[in-house]
């Protein structure tokens, strides 16, 4: 079992954090990799007892993508090292990863303090899960946690493609078009102490999480994606077309020649919109195939003993 902390400037708080889940999980390695941090950060991870490495590209992206491909375990636990998370609520994550053959599992914040789960957060978060709900099928409640437990064949199936806080999202799209096995398990969600710092910009890294969401969109569904594109060029040709065809046919003549061709090229888009999607789509369904193939070639998560008796 690994504990994955990414870190950037967690000086206040890493120490703590270390100390939690050695005590939380005690057969548990620990592992604290550094973002660049211009603080103790380093230091104090190592001196608490996690094994500390570096990555030098900054991002939270690129830092669980270096975790994923240098580490290898049965169960992953990941973690931000802020000291915000339920350290005792991973047995239970952990204890229902193993009972019930999960890939991963989320830990659902639940908090009453205004100042641990700001307001626009809650409602960007909200938003933005609902909103991958929708496009890709009922996944997690809380899209954006960064608490939560994977396997080992979630892990090494993982492209990693994010470079910062998208990567979340990255994780449950995945997990969704592979059809994982998946869970939550509730953990108290409190403020970061005073002293420690947000890496959270509320506003810049939304709208990179929208554009994600997007990007996913277009590159696994690209039929939707394509056909509502191609149905906004439909319906605009329509209106720009239908007039010049009704003068047309009450008097025989084409008096805006300008107008019927936009309205021409933009049906002509819309058709190639349309073909565009069907060709992807194929392309996304073999690439969704050889995906699910390498996700199948590595191990189930090891069962409970008490399970497997039963």
């Amino acid at each position: 079992m690994a504990v994955l902390l990414p870190c950037y400037n967690e000086e206040v708080t890493i120490a703590q954090v270390v100390r939690e889940f050695k005590d939380a999980l005690p057969n548990a390695t620990i592992y604290v990799y550094d973002n660049n941090s211009q603080d103790q950060t380093m230091a104090l991870a190592k001196e608490a007892g996690a094994v500390v490495r570096t990555e030098v590209r900054q991002g939270k992206g690129h830092v669980i993508r270096r975790m994923f491909a240098d580490i290898d375990a049965d169960f992953y636990v990941l973690v931000d090292g802020d000291a915000t998370y339920e350290a005792a609520a991973a047995p239970r994550m952990l204890a229902l990863a193993r009972e019930n053959c999960l890939d991963m599992v989320t830990g659902l914040r639940i908090t009453e303090r205004q100042a641990a789960y700001r307001f626009g957060h809650v409602l960007g978060n909200k938003v933005l899960t609902n909103l991958v709900r929708a496009l890709f099928g009922q996944g997690n409640k809380d899209m954006l946690s960064g608490y939560r437990i994977f396997s080992k064949r979630f892990v090494k199936s993982f492209p990693a493609l994010s470079a910062g806080f998208e990567t979340e999202t990255e994780f449950t799209v995945h997990a969704l078009k592979l059809c994982m096995p998946v869970g939550e398990v509730e953990t108290v969600y409190v403020e970061r102490p005073e002293g420690s710092v947000s890496k959270l910009n509320t506003y810049r890294d939304g709208v990179r999480i929208l554009g994600t969401i997007i990007n996913l969109l277009r590159r696994e569904r690209p039929f939707l994606f394509f056909s509502v594109i191609s149905f906004i060029f439909c319906f605009a040709g329509i209106l720009l077309g239908l007039p010049v065809v009704l003068e047309f046919m009450s008097s025989g003549y084409v008096p805006r020649l300008p107008t019927a061709l936009l309205a021409t090229g933009m049906e002509i888009l819309a058709a190639l919109a349309f073909c565009c999607g069907q060709i992807l789509d194929s392309v996304a369904l073999d690439r969704l195939e050889n995906r699910r193939l390498s996700y199948l070639s590595y191990p189930a998560p090891p069962i409970a003993e008490e399970k497997a008796r039963e």
